[in-house]
């Protein structure tokens, strides 16, 4: 009742205010997660989450596993489980990692509930207040969220068309330590990014390794989209080449189905034994049932062909997206991602992602501002579009609707200022620079 009265003469509604640790402060609402409220309804066609298609998981393969673990291996599925997981499950994400080069041993390998969980328990162990994070610019949403509440000094670093570039992150390394700042790892997605949708070059990536060797740099190597590749293979992974200053985070989620929640990390033997003994303090142990489930569908089921049906998916997606974006946007910027989910525009130097939001909702479209993916807040003259989820169909009327709302935008703006056509903006210090082949 104090805080309802309270209420009326503008003071904050939550009577615990003063009460809440100093890290609190870093939660706050993603811009993505936001926008899941709006992008649900029927009516709107979201371009905005990065939801896998699990309707083209035919639903025997998930009922047979089920069905399976329930009958053969029931009271262990419904028991309290190791806090590391399932020992089988992790003999096989060995043989799924060795499919992108990686060797290693089960002992270290841990999994957890998705790969979030991952990167909250590697955050918890490195991360004082005021420790440097290097990421990517742009990075992934839901790891600066998790920086963010651990009170991590996020720092992002250039990228172009071919991933991070290793200059920039010599020059970023020299001017925090000039700074006294303590760098504690480099997160990095190197295949099909999210948000950028580009891949690390195979040339550059013992360079970045080089680089944080000789600062003493931990690697945090974020990859749950490696095996959607749409034409030729990525690149070996970076923990096949530096088995002791990689972390390599892995996930289920994009190649077979996220309501799982299981993924995994494969870390340095000291590493792991630190992380084990988080995720024990955090949630006990990883759901038994869930990895048994994945652990009988990888067994039983043709899992590869499965990836292989999901990049057809995927990759009709893109192509629709990218014709689409040519035909009714011709005039912005945009990279042509080779897997993954996403795809990363450049607006025209006066339109504003975040500020055009609410006109997109109006019209019944949904994206992601580019400002979700930068801890400093820049970003607005790009957005994010996710092909993954929407009909080839909705994301031809998605881009149709995006063109209305884009081309209205920049009616209004050159009305105010008396001026002719905007131009396309050009990539920033922080921005992914358009590739040559880009329209």
């Amino acid at each position: 009742m104090t805080a309802q009265r309270a209420s009326g003469h503008g003071i904050n509604l939550d009577p615990w205010l003063s009460h809440y640790a100093d890290r609190a402060n870093g939660l706050s609402a993603s811009e993505v997660r936001a926008l899941f409220a709006v992008a649900s309804r029927p009516e709107v066609v979201s371009l905005a989450g990065g939801m896998p298609f699990v309707r083209a998981l035919p639903d025997e393969l998930v009922k047979g596993a089920l069905d399976r673990v329930m009958r053969d291996q029931g009271p262990t599925a419904l028991q309290y489980g190791s806090g590391q997981g399932v020992p089988a499950l992790r003999e096989q994400i060995l043989e799924i990692m060795a499919l992108e080069g990686i060797s290693g041993s089960v002992d270290d390998v841990v999994v957890t509930t998705g790969s979030q969980q991952a990167l909250d328990l590697v955050t918890k162990l490195f991360i004082n207040p005021g420790d440097v994070i290097l990421a990517e610019a742009p990075s992934y949403v839901g790891a600066i969220g998790v920086f963010r509440s651990y009170q991590a000094d996020i720092q992002h670093v250039e990228m172009d068309q071919y991933g991070l570039v290793p200059e920039a992150l010599r020059q970023a390394i020299a001017y925090l330590r000039g700074q006294g700042k303590n760098i504690k790892f480099l997160y990095t997605i190197p295949n099909f990014h999210n948000p950028g949708g580009v891949t690390l070059s195979a040339e550059r990536r013992p360079e970045i390794l080089q680089i944080c060797r000789e600062n003493q740099i931990l690697v945090l190597e974020d990859n749950p989209y490696g095996l959607l590749s749409f034409d030729e293979p990525v690149p070996p992974a970076l923990r096949s080449m530096d088995e002791e200053g990689v972390i390599y985070l892995g996930s289920f989620s994009k190649t077979f189905a996220p309501g799982f929640r299981v993924g995994w990390a494969l870390a340095p033997h000291a590493i792991r034994e630190k992380l084990v003994l988080a995720a024990e303090a955090a949630i006990l142990c990883p759901s038994s049932f869930s990895q048994l489930a994945i652990s009988e569908y990888l067994n039983e089921a043709d899992w590869m062909g499965q990836i292989e049906s999901f990049r057809g998916v995927y990759r009709e997606r893109r192509d629709t997206m990218i014709a689409s974006l040519e035909e009714h946007l011709p005039e912005l910027t945009w990279n042509v991602p080779n897997g993954g989910f996403y795809v990363w525009v450049g607006l025209p130097a006066d339109l504003d992602s975040k500020a055009m939001l609410p006109r997109a909702v109006t019209e019944l479209v949904a994206y992601t501002p580019g400002t979700a993916f930068f801890a400093d807040g820049t970003g607005r003259q790009n957005l994010r579009l996710s092909f993954c989820y929407p009909t080839p169909e909705n994301i031809q009327l998605g881009i149709r609707r995006l063109a209305t709302v884009i081309n209205g935008e920049r009616d209004l703006l050159a009305t105010f200022a008396g001026t002719g056509p905007l131009t396309p903006s050009t990539a920033g210090d922080n921005v992914i620079a358009p590739p040559p082949d880009m329209n």
